[in-house]
């Protein structure tokens, strides 16, 4: 004779599968709600500084940003905004269902994410020519920005190699994008270059993902656990050891004669 309790436990399970799918139905806007978010969060970041430059005033501690921008500043720019656009666009055509033009769009979005590493990388090197002279002692391997770029690409890279499973694939190229955020909430006017602020934002962002694994599938999605560890654990505070060895100096020594041809 069958245990009571079990056939309640069974039916109970039975009926939270069908709410679950329901519920997970509801991809086709939380996804691309985040990419607006995050569109919007790299043009208020953004505002003063590049995008609405001369509209808006500078504040002091922005200095830094003033224009003219270099060359390589613009490319960074038009590379930066493509992707942040194609994301949005990406999520976009998957909620309209029109998945074969999201296919398209795939393998240029990965050419699209190594043109950005590259130029980021540039972008640093330029940085530490403009700001710092060639034997400035506080002249540090910008080793923080450096590991950022890393993680956004080892993150779309298995984005990509995972898009033949959607839920994996979605969750890793956003958790990708977030990883590039820090530097756009940091300039945010009430935040004001508080990285430990930005850094936070962008928890806060993995914690609604992984809010919304568990209410639309009754768990987090291993793409959203492994994706988010490897992003906080870059972000960890030993890593400012790192970035005061010598041998990273050594290395921004290099990096800021490369950048003396960028200007």
């Amino acid at each position: 004779m069958s245990n009571p309790k079990e056939g309640l436990v069974a039916t109970a399970i039975h009926t939270m599968k069908p709410l679950r799918q329901l519920r997970s139905r509801y991809d086709h806007v939380f996804f691309p709600s985040m990419a607006e978010f995050i569109l919007f969060s790299v043009f208020v970041g953004f505002a003063q500084s590049y995008y609405l430059q001369g509209v808006l005033k500078l504040p002091p501690w922005k200095a830094f940003a003033t224009p003219p921008h270099p060359l390589i500043v613009h490319i960074h720019a038009a590379i930066f905004s493509s992707w942040i656009l194609l994301l949005l666009g990406q999520t976009s055509l998957v909620a309209a269902r029109r998945t074969d033009l999201h296919r398209r769009g795939g393998l240029a979005g990965l050419v699209l994410a190594c043109l950005l590493v590259l130029v980021g990388v540039a972008v640093t090197c330029e940085f530490l020519a403009r700001h710092h002279a060639l034997e400035d002692p506080s002249r540090r391997f910008p080793f923080l920005q450096v590991i950022d770029l890393l993680v956004f690409l080892t993150l779309i890279y298995f984005g990509y190699r995972q898009r033949f499973n959607p839920a994996a694939h979605k969750r890793l190229m956003l958790i990708g994008t977030i990883a590039l955020l820090d530097v756009a909430f940091s300039r945010w006017p009430w935040i004001i270059n508080n990285s430990l602020v930005a850094d936070l934002c962008c928890y806060a962002l993995l914690a609604l993902l992984a809010g919304y694994d568990l209410w639309s599938i009754g768990k987090i999605n291993r793409a959203t656990l492994w994706g988010s560890a490897l992003l906080i654990a870059a972000h960890h505070p030993i890593l400012t050891i790192l970035d005061r060895h010598v041998a990273w100096h050594h290395l921004a020594i290099h990096m800021q004669s490369l950048g003396r041809y960028l200007r």
